[in-house]
């Protein structure tokens, strides 16, 4: 499939949602899920509760559920966060330049609902020696079979 200008390669709808949209979807998320995904923050090493998942499945966006990343490219970085070889389509993310807490770094967001999901490191294993490092309470996985519920642009409604 070719991309246009609202759909990936992978064929997902990326239309931006409208901040309304974003906070309607926020209100069913857990505070720690809004404070990682709305204010950019991150949870504690170690302690998310998708870090030790090794079942099949995909990871989307645990606020508009996009699909993200796959099973197949997980790994075991020791950083204490899941973390990934590749994203499932790489125009599901945005990338961002972080230079917060005294260092520079990639921030990845949700391509579709700008979501804050993490960052990308350049230290993964090959062939792309990237380490994309995630906040579990940015992620909702799915078995293999079953598909993530999209939320998209415009079918939000009040």
């Amino acid at each position: 499939m070719n991309r246009t200008a609202s759909r990936s390669v992978a064929g997902c709808d990326l239309r931006a949602l409208s901040e309304d949209e974003r906070l309607r979807l926020a209100a069913r998320l857990s505070p720690q899920q809004r404070h990682v995904l709305l204010a950019r923050g991150t949870e504690r090493p170690f302690c998310g509760h998708l870090l030790d998942n090794h079942r099949a499945g995909r990871y989307a966006c645990a606020l508009c559920g996009l699909p993200l990343f796959s099973s197949a490219d997980k790994f075991d970085s020791g950083s204490g966060w899941p973390s990934f070889t590749r994203p499932l389509d790489p125009e599901h993310l945005r990338r961002l330049r972080d230079s917060s807490h005294g260092m520079v770094r990639v921030e990845i967001r949700c391509a579709r609902c700008d979501g804050h999901l993490g960052h990308v490191f350049p230290d993964g294993p090959a062939p792309g020696f990237e380490r994309h490092c995630l906040n579990s309470e940015a992620l909702e996985f799915f078995d293999e079979g079953t598909e993530p519920p999209q939320h998209v642009a415009g079918d939000l409604h009040p």
